[in-house]
């Protein structure tokens, strides 16, 4: 890792220890991690949004009223807009993808949940995702919270990573193993 992904992750680490203790003692967890996944999603969604936390053309009162106003149309929570105001007067709002994964983990882990990155060659249905859920919950034992990303490259099948674990039951994977072993013979 580099240096300035060690110094970034530091930063987004101390932050979202720091907000997730404020919303564990004011027992409003659930508020928080929906205000995060309406966060996540507009980051997601709008590349202004990604250009106005990331860009150091910005100055701070810019970021600083940009976000309250995107905070006050979202309506999120007095704690998420009260933490996106500092880290705009900080100019550490480039670190918001970070804290919003690290703040998700440690909810996931208050829940007993962990979560799974699925890639998928197509969009799940609800009844295919329940039945993932379902058999990775057996063999992790915990709940698991599935977060789905399509990539049509995969030609099908899925690649799941549950915490360090991979499998990958892809299509691409399979045709790639199989060209190499080719590769061997010939």
């Amino acid at each position: 890792m580099s240096e300035t992904a060690s110094i970034s992750s530091g930063i987004a680490a101390r932050y979202a220890k720091a907000i997730f203790d404020l919303a564990k003692e004011a027992k409003t967890l659930p508020a928080l991690e929906k205000d995060l996944d309406a966060l996540a999603e507009i980051l997601e969604t709008n590349a202004d949004f990604g250009d106005l936390i990331s860009s150091p053309v910005y100055s701070r009162g810019d970021q600083a009223d940009a976000v309250g106003a995107i905070a006050k149309k979202m309506k999120l929570s007095e704690l998420v807009s009260n933490l996106l105001g500092l880290m705009a007067n900080k100019r550490r709002l480039f670190v918001l993808p970070a804290l919003i994964d690290s703040v998700n983990a440690m909810i996931a882990d208050e829940k007993g949940e962990v979560s799974a990155q699925i890639t998928a060659a197509k969009a799940l249905t609800k009844a295919q995702s329940d039945k993932l859920a379902k058999a990775l919950k057996a063999s992790v034992g915990k709940d698991v919270k599935i977060n789905v990303a399509v990539d049509e490259s995969l030609i099908g099948g899925l690649i799941v990573q549950v915490g360090s674990r991979m499998i990958d039951t892809s299509i691409r994977s399979k045709l790639s193993n199989l060209q190499n072993s080719m590769k061997e013979v010939g």
